[in-house]
């Protein structure tokens, strides 16, 4: 499955490129690294698969795809930075749904549209997850534990960003008041792992990629798995459904371009689907 998407996301930006390079073939595409830009710190999902993409995309393309993690601004320093880049091929954003997010929260005034897509690559299931020896077991007890302890029980995440609006749609899925909980910011994802590990929060969500070693040591426990049926290696992990709460999440992870002259557009999604 990650050959086949390497090769779509391959296919993509050498079509996507050759547009603006006016002085260069597509043959002589690439002729120098290529920046892929991740707008997250190191150790989260978004940079574990990027890092993993880049690497097996360098293996064909015959120069080095270098991810460089650019945390900041709720993910936006880095979406920032590709925007404004020369369209050339060499700068490449690795992003998610926060690219939309960011812009209903009003944090900046672009979404996807200000960039050329080139590839969607992969779908994560978001997963509510506490510390081992946290009094909450499973999702069927977190509103409970939230109103015997109102304004205390704190939640991780990135301002603006996917892990925070799905925090808000689940209180609403659970009736529980945003009042009654507290939000802490940090810059990425691995920043909220650490804080769970340190018992300085009390809640994270995450997925597998960021996570998965953390639950087959025992250190972090999901509370369910905000999908339409059970995920593999996770297997006795009840869905949130399958507690009562009716709520399916995950995080689209594509490649984008800077934004091109309009005529480019329809080749570089050609390149996507190819």
């Amino acid at each position: 499955m990650l050959d086949k998407k390497v090769t779509r996301f391959i296919s993509a930006i050498v079509i996507a490129s050759s547009t603006v390079a006016l002085n260069a073939s597509a043959s002589d595409y690439p002729q120098q690294d290529i920046r892929m830009v991740i707008p997250y710190g190191p150790g989260g999902a978004t940079d574990a698969i990027f890092c993993l993409v880049s690497k097996e995309a360098e293996k064909h393309l015959g120069v080095s795809v270098i991810p460089v993690n650019m945390a900041g601004a709720g993910a936006t320093t880095g979406s920032r930075h590709v925007k404004e880049a020369q369209p050339d091929g060499y700068t490449l954003l690795g992003s998610h749904d926060t690219i939309a997010l960011s812009r209903l929260a009003g944090t900046v005034d672009y979404s996807y549209d200000a960039f050329e897509p080139v590839a969607l690559l992969t779908q994560t299931i978001v997963i509510p997850m506490t510390y081992a020896d946290h009094p909450v077991d499973d999702m069927s007890e977190l509103a409970s534990y939230i109103s015997e302890h109102p304004g205390e029980v704190t939640f991780g995440m990135t301002p603006s960003s996917v892990d925070h609006f799905y925090w808000v749609r689940l209180f609403d899925a659970l009736g529980v008041n945003t009042e009654d909980v507290r939000f802490v910011g940090y810059q990425d994802t691995n920043e909220q792992i650490a804080a769970l590990m340190a018992q300085e929060i009390d809640f994270v969500n995450a997925d597998m990629p960021s996570s998965r070693a953390f639950f087959e040591s025992g250190d972090f426990r999901p509370l369910g798995v905000s999908h339409d049926e059970r995920l593999k290696g996770l297997e006795e992990v009840p869905t949130l459904r399958e507690q009562q709460v009716d709520l399916v999440s995950a995080t689209n992870r594509g490649i984008f371009a800077p934004k091109r002259h309009p005529h480019t557009y329809f080749r570089g999604i050609g390149g996507c689907l190819c």
